[in-house]
């Protein structure tokens, strides 16, 4: 075999930054695929992508993560050409030495995360009406019958989350000050029911590409693509993109209205959800309340 073994999370985590131990299967599957040439692998991202060239892509899934392949690839089937910014297209999906690939389009422009520091409060504003137009045009999408794709039964996804909510903020080192108000305040909030919608769910400056325009160029890493609520999608950019009314302007290019609670509600569901690292990042608050906190960052 040419990939390292990697069955389990544990075996992935103990590779997946070892060049050493994924080169020799990056080349070898390139080669079979008939690419040679200069490879370079992206510095971030949670699984390996590699820049083939000028104009593809290499995103490796080891076993463990194996569905992600084929999920993966076909939402980016399902989007490419129906966004208002541009999405890779595939170019050839598969499997060798038993790890997933989905080779792919290159996408041209800066990513929106370097750039985004350095802009003016209009400039910001003015990618915010993008970004609510692609949310809108994404949701308004049929859902796509993926292989993979999750959920089919939102209702219940949300349960397990609020049973689970504090216990996951309890992992994260979130304070008991904190985690003892997360059950009432979820109790408190009606989540409002809707059709399901295809939600990217990673929606954060590190996904999106700005040309030389200045405009929005590229959407890409839909690998944590979802089935659910509409709402669920704005905590990624309650997060990135909070401050001066830029999450407020994303909604109304989108066309609806999201209220700070509701917000916070999905920020504590969301399944990578990490309230003490959002406290460091967001705007500073002196609440000692959830309904508080909710209303300092998103009110």
């Amino acid at each position: 075999m040419t990939f390292p073994l990697s069955d389990t999370e544990e075996q992935y985590d103990a590779v997946r930054r070892d060049e050493v131990a994924l080169r020799p299967g990056v080349d070898a599957l390139l080669s079979s695929l008939g690419h040679t040439g200069d490879v370079q692998r992206f510095a971030g991202g949670s699984l390996p992508v590699y820049a083939v060239g000028d104009d593809l892509v290499l995103k490796l899934y080891p076993p463990v993560y194996a569905e992600e392949t084929g999920l993966e690839s076909g939402v980016l089937d399902a989007v490419h050409g129906r966004l208002p910014v541009a999405t890779p297209r595939v170019e050839a999906v598969g499997e060798y030495d038993r790890w997933g690939y989905v080779l792919m389009e290159r996408l041209p422009g800066a990513e929106l995360k370097d750039v985004w520091p350095t802009l003016d409060l209009a400039a910001r504003h003015d990618l915010a009406a993008q970004l609510g137009e692609v949310f809108a045009a994404l949701h308004g999408l049929p859902v796509p019958h993926v292989e993979g794709l999750r959920f089919d039964d939102w209702d219940a996804f949300v349960k397990e989350q609020k049973a689970g909510a504090a216990e996951q903020q309890r992992a994260r080192k979130l304070g008991e000050e904190w985690i003892e108000q997360i059950p009432a305040f979820l109790d408190s909030v009606t989540l409002p029911a809707g059709a399901p919608v295809l939600l990217h769910t990673e929606s954060m400056p590190d996904h999106f590409l700005i040309g030389d325009d200045g405009r929005l160029s590229g959407l890409f890493d839909f690998e944590p693509a979802l089935r659910g609520a509409w709402q669920y999608e704005f905590v990624a950019p309650a997060v990135f993109f909070t401050g001066e009314g830029v999450l407020a302007r994303i909604l109304s290019s989108y066309g609806k209205q999201l209220d700070a609670r509701t917000i916070m509600a999905y920020t504590l569901l969301h399944e990578y959800s990490h309230l003490p690292w959002y406290m460091e990042v967001l705007p500073e608050s002196k609440a000692t309340t959830l309904d508080d906190l909710a209303h300092d960052w998103w009110d």
